[in-house]
């Protein structure tokens, strides 16, 4: 049997592509193209979409998206979240 029936991934935690891109990549992309189209200004939205994409990958550096999520929780005020037994910002603490 060929080995190039099946895909092996190298990493268990290997994160899900839509093309290259992982899902919030695409979504970072999506949104702003989508923008440009309805309002018609296609160059706009497709320089757009590669502005926040190039944004997006330059916030990771190599993390996981549930980085940016946990730094939104520690960094974005409360009624943002919309959880309301967060504390306030200059109340929390990094546990380490």
């Amino acid at each position: 049997m060929s080995s190039d029936r099946y895909q092996v991934p190298r990493h268990l935690d290997d994160p899900e592509l839509i093309g290259i891109w992982t899902l919030d990549e695409f979504l970072a992309m999506l949104i702003p193209f989508t923008w440009g189209i309805l309002a018609g200004f296609i160059f706009t939205g497709i320089g757009l979409a590669i502005v926040c994409w190039f944004a997006l990958r330059k916030v990771k550096a190599g993390r996981s998206t549930s980085w940016i999520i946990h730094a939104g929780y520690w960094y974005l005020p409360a009624s943002f979240t919309g959880l309301k037994l967060t504390p306030p910002s200059f109340c929390r603490t990094l546990a380490g």
